[in-house]
């Protein structure tokens, strides 16, 4: 139950924070910055793929619906949905990742955390500025958004790790 609670509060804030906040900071040249995908990213490896795939279009559409974008975070959502298990194990421990940990940079170390989340992401703002332009005649220009906007995220989405999840304590 308690960690019901923890993720309808995460799915709260990431929301609220990337409508109110996010949407509203202009850094010039298109650039955006989008923390949302951490959502789906910090979710239990085992999780059902279906409600996977649900948890990230009720995210992406509640910020389209909040955003007028008809449609592009929650496609953006579900292309980083579809790509989290694939991704995950491309890269995962030679052991396999246990049933209940949570997925960041404490529990599974920094170098992994910032190859996967890092092709997620990537991922995820390529297809984000593709479907917004919508021209393949473009290319150049959605791969710059895709470069500008990836590092300010990512950063974004390590500093929120940082204040949101503590540090597990070594044991006795």
């Amino acid at each position: 139950m308690r960690s019901f609670l923890k993720h309808i509060f995460r799915f709260a804030m990431f929301l609220v924070i990337q409508v109110l906040v996010l949407n509203q900071v202009e850094l010039g040249a298109g650039t955006l910055i989008i923390i949302y995908p951490l959502f789906i990213f910090l979710l239990p490896v085992e999780i059902n793929i279906f409600l996977l795939l649900f948890l990230a279009f009720a995210l992406g559409i509640s910020i389209d619906a909040l955003s007028n974008t008809y449609g592009l975070h929650a496609s953006s959502m579900l292309i980083f949905a579809y790509f989290r298990p694939i991704i995950l194990k491309v890269f995962a421990p030679r052991d396999g990742y246990e049933p209940d940990v949570e997925l960041n940079f404490y529990s599974m170390g920094y170098r992994w955390f910032f190859q996967t989340f890092g092709v997620l992401l990537l991922i995820h703002h390529f297809w984000f500025f593709l479907i917004e332009l919508f021209r393949f005649d473009e290319a150049f220009y959605v791969f710059k958004l895709t470069v500008l906007s990836v590092p300010m995220s990512f950063a974004l989405c390590i500093l929120l790790q940082f204040l949101l999840i503590r540090k597990p304590s070594k044991g006795l």
